[in-house]
């Protein structure tokens, strides 16, 4: 490589944060497309596979331990869901990909827990990455979580990053038969599992908004440094809820406009619906960061006014005491020849001229409101 070239590399790598070192592929750098590097928390432990076989008669949940197993279990009559949970695992990921026929593209994304939420269309499936969200009440902070779901003919395939398995009340569901869902296809399971996510950023909103009023009553009532850190900490929050919810518009916009056959004419309404959710996500999104902004503005307001009224009180004192100083100056200056030294009452007569003067200009400044 010539000089000037690597000189330039290592500068631009330099000045890249680990994110945008993430974006370009830096972690696989030279690699060619569809590598799947994963991107995420690291773990040790395998992973696991459980299919769930269900219809409107039965239920049926089994943990597979290899994925020819799974995809054994397909045969089966009923819709089928299979769950994976180890994204970290690529020789898992690698094999899904080869028996299900899954594009490397496709499980690139996957993989890559730094990639925006997106939806694919292939010939025989079609796939949504997004991110499941949660707030921890006990840390204060919201924690998010790589989803990915693959809409195939009648089976869904879910994979998630964490243990957490933020689709168990779709199982709990499933298990009672409560709604329509084990009446309807595979389409309507992925609906279901895109709604129970993007019903968990309802969840986290409404938890930020009872954080943001807590920050403008401490706003109103006696603003500190603690109430601009609790602003500032919320306004983080709201970049991770926009780069995780934002893209869901264009991904539901997509789902609206694949291919005719994908979703059940029985489905597309709630796909609508989906749409509805998240537009209305990302317009309280945008509500709560205005908000934000303008606590912000009156918090350095306040702050500046503060900051006023101590230099107005500092101010009026040094009015009132310039005379007095001038005062305590004049007969300060020991000249031999001063007729005031050597008056029996010199002394007390000029505390009380001082005193005089200081209530005069002190009863001045309030007839004029300054104080």
């Amino acid at each position: 490589m010539p000089w000037a070239g690597f000189i330039y590399l290592q500068t631009t790598l330099f000045y890249m944060s680990p994110a945008d070192l993430t974006d370009v592929g830096y972690a696989g750098l030279g690699t060619p497309p569809g590598t799947l590097i994963y991107s995420g928390d690291r773990r040790s432990d395998k992973g696991k596979i459980t299919v769930t076989t269900y219809h409107v008669d039965g239920l049926e949940e089994k943990s597979a331990r290899t994925v020819k197993q799974a995809a054994k279990l397909l045969k089966k009559p009923g819709v089928k869901w299979i769950n994976v949970y180890g994204l970290h695992n690529i020789k898992l990921m690698e094999e899904i990909g080869k028996e299900f026929e899954i594009h490397p593209m496709i499980l690139e994304d996957l993989v890559n827990t730094e990639q925006r939420p997106r939806a694919d269309e292939q010939d025989d499936y079609l796939s949504v990455v997004m991110k499941a969200l949660s707030y921890n009440p006990r840390k204060r902070t919201i924690h998010d979580e790589h989803i990915g779901i693959v809409l195939g003919k009648n089976f869904v395939i879910s994979f998630q990053e964490k243990k957490a398995d933020t689709f168990e009340s779709v199982r709990e569901n499933l298990r009672k038969n409560k709604g329509r869902i084990r009446k309807m296809g595979a389409d309507y399971l992925a609906y279901v599992l895109i709604d129970t996510v993007i019903d968990g950023y309802f969840v986290v909103l409404d938890k930020i908004g009872e954080k943001i009023e807590d920050a403008e009553e401490e706003l109103v009532d006696d603003p500190s440094e603690r109430t601009l850190h609790a602003i500032q900490q919320l306004k983080k929050d709201m970049l991770i809820l926009r780069k995780a919810i934002w893209p869901m518009r264009e991904v539901m916009g997509r789902l609206q406009r694949r291919e005719p056959g994908r979703f059940r004419e029985s489905t597309e309404i709630y796909l609508k619906d989906l749409y509805d959710h998240v537009a209305q996500v990302a317009d309280t999104i945008d509500t709560f960061n205005n908000m934000l902004t303008n606590m912000l503005d009156v918090y350095l307001s306040s702050i500046s006014n503060k900051t006023n009224e101590v230099m107005k009180v500092l101010a009026i004192f040094s009015t009132i005491f310039m005379p007095l100083t001038f005062l305590t100056g004049l007969y300060g200056m020991n000249f031999r020849f001063m007729p005031e030294l050597e008056w029996e009452f010199g002394y007390f007569t000029i505390l009380g001229v001082m005193a005089v003067l200081a209530v005069v200009m002190i009863w001045f400044y309030k007839k004029m409101e300054w104080i």
